[in-house]
């Protein structure tokens, strides 16, 4: 790691120490009752709750697969995949946005597919993922409106007038009306001036962002089998809303949550783990935290619910990391082996 790496690192784990202490300041929880509630969890709903993470793993491997296949000559295994994922999960546990080379580097070491390739299917594969995000969000929002709305104002800083859902809805029309105001501004300026931004290196770097996203998002043209695409892609976003919903059913004060809240918490904690924070630490305990209020939780009970989630999702990572790890140390010694107990076919040795 050079010097910039270094600071970036140092600044991730401070921001994700920043949020840790505020959000736990915020609630008033110290660590013997933090320990004593989630001890006392049923972990059977864990061990469930392990098995749908492994499923979600193996899944996002297969459908990552289905995007290499037009690409490379020969895909690589599910084993292979399966644990290139698993690393590149591992990776961004110490240090975000590392993963997705890390993920890239370990298929290249197992599988010879170019990193450069592979990194291609990886952005794509993350283009869609953030499509079902927004489509979950926009959903969500749909059914829980009153309490996003409540959730997004005060979070950001508002207060609701008198407590009413009905002031917060005035406000939110408010500002999407301002939005779009500014919207149709925006794009008055630009076809304005469009010739004078062409010519900007700043602009130029955007627009070809821009370019790189619609064609990520339209490869899945060249997929073989689309339709094996949209149900891996399914299966993945129902694992990763069951990984956590079945969690509430491991403790007393969360098991009268409904499915809607297990929406809510699905789309908000991802937002919370793509912070610049490794692994999501603190920017998911914080949001998870904060948006629980909203479903009568104490905001002890919340942040309990919050660090319970995310402290069994990090554990399946670091498990399931290291035990990748083994396997490709274990491949790339078999490798050696074999090649240390091949014969010398050179013809000086021959001769001798």
């Amino acid at each position: 790691m050079n010097l910039k790496n270094i600071l970036k690192y140092l600044i991730s784990l401070a921001i994700a120490g920043g949020l840790l202490w505020f959000t736990f300041r915020q609630s008033n929880l110290n660590a013997a009752d933090l320990w004593a509630k989630i001890s006392a969890a049923d972990y059977r709903w864990v061990m469930l709750s392990m098995v749908l993470t492994l499923v979600a793993h193996w899944s996002r491997a297969e459908r990552w697969r289905l995007l290499l296949e037009p690409v490379v000559p020969q895909r690589p295994s599910s084993v292979e995949a399966t644990v290139s994922v698993l690393i590149g999960y591992l990776a961004n546990m110490a240090l975000p946005r590392a993963g997705e080379v890390a993920r890239c580097g370990t298929l290249y070491r197992l599988s010879d597919v170019p990193v450069n390739v592979s990194f291609g299917t990886v952005v794509a594969e993350r283009l869609f993922d953030v499509l079902v995000l927004f489509i979950l969000l926009g959903v969500t929002f749909i059914l829980e409106f009153d309490r996003l709305s409540q959730f997004f104002i005060e979070f950001l800083g508002g207060k609701l007038p008198n407590g009413s859902a009905g002031g917060g809805s005035g406000v939110l029309v408010l500002a999407a009306a301002t939005l779009v105001g500014l919207a149709l501004l925006g794009w008055f300026l630009f076809r304005r001036y469009r010739a004078v931004l062409e010519r900007q290196p700043f602009y130029q770097k955007i627009s070809g962002f821009v370019v790189g996203l619609l064609e990520g998002l339209l490869s899945v043209r060249k997929l073989r089998r689309p339709g094996a695409f949209v149900l891996h892609t399914i299966l993945i976003w129902t694992m990763y809303y069951l990984m956590s919903y079945t969690l509430f059913f491991a403790m007393p004060a969360t098991a009268n949550l409904g499915p809607l809240a297990g929406l809510t918490i699905l789309v908000v904690g991802t937002l919370g783990m793509a912070a610049p924070t490794p692994g999501g630490i603190g920017s998911f305990h914080l949001l998870v935290g904060q948006v629980a209020l909203l479903y009568s939780l104490t905001a002890q009970d919340g942040q309990i619910l919050a660090t319970f989630i995310h402290g069994v999702s990090t554990l399946m990572i670091i498990i399931l990391g290291v035990l990748a790890l083994l396997v490709v140390l274990l491949r790339r010694n078999r490798v050696v082996s074999s090649s240390a107990s091949l014969p010398d076919t050179n013809p000086v040795n021959l001769e001798r």
